[in-house]
């Protein structure tokens, strides 16, 4: 398939024939935190689709997931006014002229939503006559069926198959196959939406990147991301790691005790440990922050140490950033400013206490000005925005920077070869069609 071009199975909204019909839209708008949005991105790259929406003369039904409300080791759903989609319902009213109609259901106090019922009737029918314009339906993990692998899955998809005509998907960051991005496919006509399709589109170049490809990925899991690691490793010349990968992987290498590195994960990283001894593609940041608490950074109870320093103690407490002087060393600042594609999943530190590292981190990309950068994931781009500000905003009108809107359906897309065996994606392939 040729750079940059959408398979040519994928269904896409320009083709939906949408006049008068209601469409259920599943958006990624996991942007709120505590009641609060930190960064409306998100919210505005999925903008585009609704304008297409309206402009076919579609009525809007928006969903999106906000948080993990519920518990894994219970199964308990919880249903807090802190994971709400109110406050994306009031910036898209202050965004947009728009009128949006918030629908709530009845809560069970530990199973969460079971199942929708008729009180939305009559909002799908003034949407359907004009009289609003939106309707946004609760956070869709207040759903008891959406994670489920029980037979109230497949009633939420019909639930939510019966209430629309068409289904459309913008949500590239909601990569795992539930019942609103996956599900819903096969009991309704299903199209991509115009930033599903960009972002497709743009994963092109990390997967055939411009060489030299150098990766920086961070996270607070390594079990989870040793498949996209390890197919990020094949493809890159140079790969930074941090977060608790980094110290996984440090403590694995130098077989020293790191705070909060589990015996299990350690085990785990001995492959990369081991991969990495004959092609040495993994850039050691030398300095790090250890700390000996991780929920205040109090004076005297955090230092700059090296690696040296962590072979000869053998164990340390816990390393909290990657110290900005790890980016003065010649051969990191040549590795990033000579690179012709940066590929960025990465916080440094333990926000917001610790953040020089990937400010240093930002800045020192940015000084690379003739290479491809692919910025993702919400709390990279966040981070980005909030340390830099100046680079965030210049990277929104440069050809050469993209902001993916989902890290780790990125690393998936990494993982699998091609966003199109993403479970969601696929099913856009292969679904249902609606005859004209």
């Amino acid at each position: 398939m040729e750079k940059g071009k959408l398979d040519p199975r994928l269904r896409l909204i320009q083709q939906a024939p949408m006049k008068g019909k209601v469409v259920l839209l599943r958006v990624d708008h996991n942007v709120v935190k505590k009641g609060q949005i930190k960064d409306p991105y998100r919210i505005d790259a999925t903008i585009g689709t609704l304008y297409a929406i309206a402009a076919q003369g579609g009525k809007p039904v928006l969903m999106t997931h906000i948080g993990r409300p519920k518990d894994k080791k219970t199964g308990k759903i919880v249903c807090r006014e802190d994971q709400s989609v109110i406050p994306i319902v009031r910036y898209l009213e202050q965004k947009l002229p728009v009128t949006i109609h918030v629908q709530g259901f009845p809560i069970d106090p530990e199973k969460g939503i079971i199942h929708t019922d008729k009180s939305i009737g009559p909002a799908i029918e003034a949407l359907r006559e004009g009289k609003i314009d939106m309707i946004y339906l609760p956070n869709s993990r207040w759903f008891q069926g959406e994670q489920s692998k029980g037979p109230e899955r497949q009633d939420l998809a019909d639930e939510l198959g019966s209430i629309a005509d068409i289904y459309v998907n913008d949500a590239f960051g909601s990569w795992r196959a539930h019942a609103s991005t996956y599900d819903i496919s096969h009991r309704l006509p299903s199209y991509a939406g115009i930033l599903l399709q960009k972002e497709l589109m743009n994963l092109h170049r990390v997967l055939e990147p411009e060489r030299p490809f150098i990766a920086v990925v961070a996270g607070a899991k390594y079990d989870t991301k040793i498949g996209p690691l390890k197919a990020l490793y094949k493809k890159v010349d140079h790969l930074i790691l941090g977060g608790l990968m980094y110290n996984t992987f440090l403590s694995a290498k130098y077989g020293a005790e790191i705070a909060g590195v589990s015996e299990e994960d350690r085990a785990l990283a001995m492959e990369l440990v081991e991969l990495d001894r004959d092609e040495k593609k993994i850039l050691e940041m030398p300095y790090f922050v250890e700390s000996e608490r991780t929920e205040e950074k109090a004076e005297g109870q955090y230092r700059t140490i090296g690696i040296e320093n962590l072979k000869e103690r053998g164990k340390i407490k816990y390393i909290l950033d990657i110290d900005p002087a790890s980016f003065q060393e010649q051969r990191v600042v040549d590795a990033i400013t000579t690179a012709r594609t940066i590929f960025v999943n990465a916080v440094m530190g333990l926000m917001p206490l610790f953040f020089e590292g990937s400010q240093a981190l930002y800045r020192l990309i940015a000084e690379n000005e003739a290479a491809s950068k692919l910025f993702a994931g919400g709390d990279t781009l966040q981070e980005l925005r909030n340390l830099c500000p100046g680079i965030y905003m210049a990277g929104l009108d440069d050809p050469a920077t993209y902001y993916f809107t989902g890290g780790g359906s990125v690393l998936a897309a990494i993982e699998e070869g091609t966003p199109y065996h993403l479970k969601p994606v696929e099913a856009l392939m292969n679904g249902i069609t609606l005859a004209c």
